[in-house]
């Protein structure tokens, strides 16, 4: 009889990953008969609170959805002294954000950052020979996913120019030499 309460729950989880993948931006454009051969290409990982999902400079491989819990991104601060590692915040992430996808797309890239979960988490990984295998097995499915991920890619490209030059403008005001009063008697 335990084998009807499996089925029951395995089904219960397969429709919040459905859905979980529906809502992701990438895979937005997907049919249901596409959004269920998605599912047997994703990964599912469980991680503990404090633990690392992966740290600033190693090889990425792949993006994350989170499902359950938060996660917090960190990138080191290069002026720091050799002896010491201070990480600088940067945000946190909390379900249905994903990160990790200019690995989809980069040749052996580097991790730009670190992320680690806060709490109990739970990560839907999608990888990088996933979206080959998809490109390959269904180039109409890939072509969607690829589409939608180079919208995202070029949205934080756009969205950073901007920091960077909000940034930039900061740094010259704070530069430029005070104002003088000429109405002033000296």
């Amino acid at each position: 009889m335990n084998f009807l309460w499996d089925n029951i729950f395995r089904k219960s989880s397969e429709r919040a990953l459905n859905a979980q993948l529906r809502d992701n931006l990438l895979f937005r454009d997907l049919s249901e008969a596409e959004l269920r051969f998605l599912e047997r290409c994703v990964h599912i990982r469980h991680y503990h609170s404090s633990e690392p999902i992966f740290r600033q400079g190693e090889v990425g491989v792949g993006m994350y959805i989170i499902a359950k819990g938060r996660v917090e991104i960190f990138v080191s601060d290069p002026n720091s002294p050799n002896d010491e590692s201070r990480d600088i915040f940067v945000t946190q992430l909390l379900p249905s954000d994903f990160f990790g996808e200019l690995s989809l797309v980069e040749e052996n890239g580097r991790r730009t950052a670190t992320a680690i979960a806060r709490e109990e988490t739970t990560l839907i990984g999608f990888f990088k020979p996933d979206l080959v295998e998809i490109l390959a097995r269904r180039p109409a499915m890939g072509t969607r996913i690829a589409l939608r991920l180079a919208e995202v890619l070029g949205r934080r490209l756009k969205e950073t120019t901007e920091k960077v030059s909000e940034l930039r403008r900061a740094l010259k005001d704070l530069r430029a030499p005070p104002a003088r009063d000429h109405g002033a008697q000296p």
